[in-house]
């Protein structure tokens, strides 16, 4: 595997620096680089540059909009994204549902939706997980009967992400009663603003509201908003989760917070000098940035791969569970370089303009939420435990 890049691609990677630099809104970077709480205008807003610049979903086919970028451009604008103070591009849409709809939708629902999701005018979000059925996805009960041209939908879907922003959500519905339970899902789209949805917020503990829960009570729905064939659902989830799973191991993201685990313990004192001068801090700082690297290679095969025009496979899992742990480790470094000054009961410090009364450095108060909302990364798009018991079965079956 060669690493070295050519002459295109360190263009390449001079032109997103530059793009970023002259385009991303100051106030924003200022949010993101603070760990403050971004809303769904700030997301947007930059959404909407990186759509007028024809950047917004790379890694979909030019004729749907795409860039026509190789596997390592993608990488490497992912990198630059991070590493410039830019915010997340919402997932939801971009990354799941529309290569979804490129992939297993009909011309119609091609025409219909990708444009609003290329433009951020529809917002999306994702109805898979059930108060009984989380990592045991195929045991989900939501309901879509069969009433003329229509499906009727019951049922209730949790910690769905962005809900109380989303115009459209992509849920798995059981539409028979196969013996193999994987085989009665299927896909289908449902309008948020449709009549018996209800959204309930959870609160999380750092403060947060952006999961919920969603009910949905003969809640109407076109037939024609199914994607692929009833009893399909299983496919396309798999399908789904593999691309899902992938980004999820953020590794620049987590390159970038280590800069800035780093900056804070240059300025933290312990017994009289820097605390990235104590030995057992730098230590951990030091096992941390190791594990960093080995899944940034592991990340450059998976790159390498699709370049020879692989999709992600299993592979995917280690990305996933590694990289979520890896994230987790960081947040605690950084609560533990500031101490007692992170304020873990103080979540109003990750709102814009937050400095009343602040008790030490202003760089603090944010650190424990983000510490506590971190402990979900092991969770969602199936469980650490989920993904080793994957990579398991993956290597016992070679």
């Amino acid at each position: 595997m060669d690493l070295t890049l050519s002459p295109h691609e360190l263009a390449f990677q001079s032109e997103v620096r530059a793009f970023i630099r002259d385009n991303l809104p100051a106030d924003i970077k200022r949010k993101v680089e603070d760990g403050l709480r971004l809303v769904k205008d700030d997301m947007v807003r930059w959404q909407k540059l990186l759509g007028v610049r024809g950047w917004m979903a790379p890694h979909w086919p030019e004729k749907y909009g795409g860039t026509g970028w190789s596997p390592v451009e993608r990488y490497l604008f992912e990198e630059e994204l991070a590493l410039g103070g830019c915010p997340r591009v919402a997932p939801f849409g971009i990354n799941m549902v529309g290569p979804v709809i490129i992939e297993f939708g009909s011309e119609a629902h091609k025409r219909r939706f990708l444009p609003r999701i290329l433009s951020s005018d529809d917002w999306w979000c994702q109805g898979y997980s059930e108060p009984e059925a989380g990592s045991d996805l195929a045991a989900l009960k939501t309901r879509a009967e069969t009433d003329g041209d229509d499906y009727l939908v019951n049922g209730v879907k949790t910690w769905t992400t962005f809900a109380h922003y989303a115009d459209w959500i992509f849920c798995l519905v059981r539409t028979g009663s196969k013996a193999k339970k994987q085989e009665g899902i299927s896909f289908l789209l449902i309008d948020m603003r449709a009549d018996g949805i209800v959204i309930r917020p959870i609160r999380t503990f750092d403060g947060g509201d952006e999961i919920n829960e969603v009910s949905f009570t003969d809640v109407r729905v076109p037939k024609d908003n199914l994607i692929g064939r009833e009893g399909q659902g299983w496919t396309i989830a798999k399908f789904l989760l593999g691309y899902e799973r992938t980004g999820i191991a953020g590794v620049a993201r987590s390159k970038k917070q280590m800069q800035r685990l780093r900056t804070i313990a240059a300025r933290e004192m312990c017994g009289g000098r820097p605390l990235i001068e104590d030995p057992k801090f730098r230590d951990k700082v030091a096992a941390v940035e190791i594990e960093l690297m080995a899944l940034e290679y592991t990340n450059l095969r998976i790159v390498s791969a699709e370049n020879a025009g692989q999709a992600p496979g299993p592979e995917s899992s280690l990305l996933k569970f590694r990289g979520t742990e890896i994230q987790q480790a960081i947040t605690e470094l950084l609560l533990e370089a500031v101490g007692y000054y992170a304020l873990p009961y103080a979540p109003d410090a990750l709102a814009d303009g937050w400095n009343e009364s602040p008790i030490g450095p202003e760089y603090a108060a944010p650190l424990a939420p983000h510490y506590f909302n971190w402990r979900k990364a092991s969770i969602y798009a199936g469980t650490n435990e989920i993904q080793k018991n994957i990579i398991a079965k993956m290597i016992l079956e070679m």
